[in-house]
């Protein structure tokens, strides 16, 4: 298949791409602008006690946990303590939120909103918070509870201790039913009081420029990805869609050792990636490993068939080729270090030799202050993948993607398309590709994709950080 694949690019080499591949489906889409900085509520005093939060996960699980909490200190009228991160045992990155968001521009943002401090004060310092009850951890709190849960159990902690340390706290808040202004609070936290610190925004400026070999910028999204480094020499200017040789194409290639690991999934590797991938679980997912060890778990072939496995590097091209996607496409790869190392992106640059990634396009003293800080690259990642002409994952249950979709779907105006591939529907393609034929295969994977591209407003009860079309978090023009 990939032989076929690179015989229909080379043939299509000098013709126009489908009209439609760069541009995200007119569902009135136009219609829907950011509103999340509106406010119509009184200040909170933040009266009843401290709320501590430990957010665990990588950077963008954080994220969601940031959000989370300055709702919670809301619906609590408590004062929020500037969170804390938790190093993850995969990700091992010790960076905390000043290392990767603007502290006095969160504090600042959210003043009208919530009372947040950067400790707590003397006296509560030197307490005992599991001793008196006051430890919250995420076996205490169901997921997404709804916020009756913490009206009824953390608020009456805070009334006797004045304090709760809400420890790991990932997704502990339901999205529905929430109070309006709640769920505005939530969206105007992710979109609006998390900005990255100087430092990565004129690394991530210089990735987009690069990237985009100095034509001019996205407007308002780059403004809000990059802040004023947005403004430097071949940065300026206004969107211009008529420039087609500036798109880039961003691409989250969500194959990491973890992933694969975790799924389950044989990728073709033999026995030394049977070994290696069990180690690792081993190590990194012992509850896994253990279940592994004790009970029948789906066999891989059926884990592939009904599209639990993440796509491998060749399958991505796979699917670019069938989009439509031009030899020629500028693709930006973000994620940390691939399965496989270069024999896997080698599927990736066989197809498309366009392809770049934050260490190619970054001088080794520009990415010196990031090596080791894994929520640091991720967000340089995030900005890059953010500003692209069209973003797409590999991977929809992937934090990085949802999050980065939802921002180009809040600040993008209707222009900024994300491929979401459907992986059962492609699987069951990608199983038949030594038997059907590229224009069957062509036209199979653009009907699957194309199904996933539609633009609709926020499904109840899925997330506002995703899918921020809403009345909650965007307004509709009149």
């Amino acid at each position: 298949m990939m032989a076929l694949a690179a015989h229909a690019l080379v043939e299509g080499e000098d013709k126009p791409e489908p009209n439609d591949l760069w541009e995200e489906p007119q569902l009135a889409n136009f219609s829907w602008i950011p509103c999340a900085h509106q406010r119509n509520r009184e200040p909170s005093e933040g009266n009843n006690g401290y709320i501590l939060v430990s957010a665990n996960g990588g950077i963008n699980q954080q994220r969601i946990a940031v959000c989370n909490a300055v709702a919670v200190a809301r619906l609590l009228n408590s004062t929020l303590v500037l969170p804390n991160f938790l190093q993850s045992g995969v990700w091992r990155d010790k960076s905390q939120f000043g290392d990767i968001y603007q502290e006095k521009h969160f504090i600042n943002y959210l003043k009208p909103d919530i009372r947040i401090v950067k400790k707590l004060p003397v006296e509560l310092r030197s307490l005992d918070l599991e001793a008196i009850g006051s430890l919250v951890t995420d076996d205490d709190i169901m997921k997404e509870a709804k916020p009756v849960f913490f009206l009824e159990n953390i608020l009456p902690i805070l009334h006797q201790n004045g304090v709760v340390h809400l420890f790991g706290f990932g997704h502990r808040l339901a999205f529905d039913p929430i109070p309006f202004q709640l769920q505005r609070l939530r969206c105007r936290c992710n979109f609006h009081a998390l900005q990255f610190i100087p430092k990565i925004q004129q690394t991530g400026a210089l990735l987009i420029q690069r990237i985009r070999q100095y034509i001019p910028s996205q407007g308002s999204l780059d403004t809000n990805l990059v802040g004023p480094f947005v403004e430097e020499p071949n940065l300026k200017g206004q969107m211009d869609f008529s420039v087609k040789n500036s798109r880039y194409l961003a691409l989250h290639m969500r194959f990491e050792i973890d992933m694969v690991a975790h799924s389950l999934c044989d990728f073709g590797g033999g026995e030394k990636e049977k070994k290696e991938l069990e180690a690792f679980r081993k190590n990194h997912f012992p509850a896994l490993a253990h279940r592994e060890k004790t009970h029948k778990l789906p066999s891989a072939a059926a884990l592939r068939s009904e599209g639990q496995c993440p796509l491998t590097p060749e399958e991505a091209v796979l699917m670019f080729a069938a989009l439509g996607f031009s030899r020629k496409t500028r693709i930006y790869v973000a994620g940390a270090q691939i399965y496989g190392g270069k024999s896997s992106l080698a599927a990736l640059t066989v197809l498309y030799p366009n392809l770049v990634t934050k260490e190619d396009l970054l001088s080794s003293s520009e990415i010196e202050p990031f090596k080791n800080f894994s929520s640091q690259l991720a967000a340089l990642d995030f900005i890059a993948c953010a500003a692209a002409d069209a973003f797409s994952m590999t991977d929809s249950g992937s934090q990085l993607s949802s999050l980065v979709s939802g921002y180009r779907i809040y600040f993008g105006d209707g222009r900024m398309p994300t491929i979401r591939p459907n992986k059962r529907r492609l699987a069951n393609i990608f199983l038949k590709n030594s038997t059907i034929e590229w224009k069957m295969f062509e036209k199979r994977v653009r009907k699957a994709v194309k199904q996933t591209k539609q633009a609709h407003e926020r499904p109840v009860a899925r997330s506002v950080y995703r899918h921020p079309r809403c009345k909650e978090c965007m307004c509709t023009r009149d």
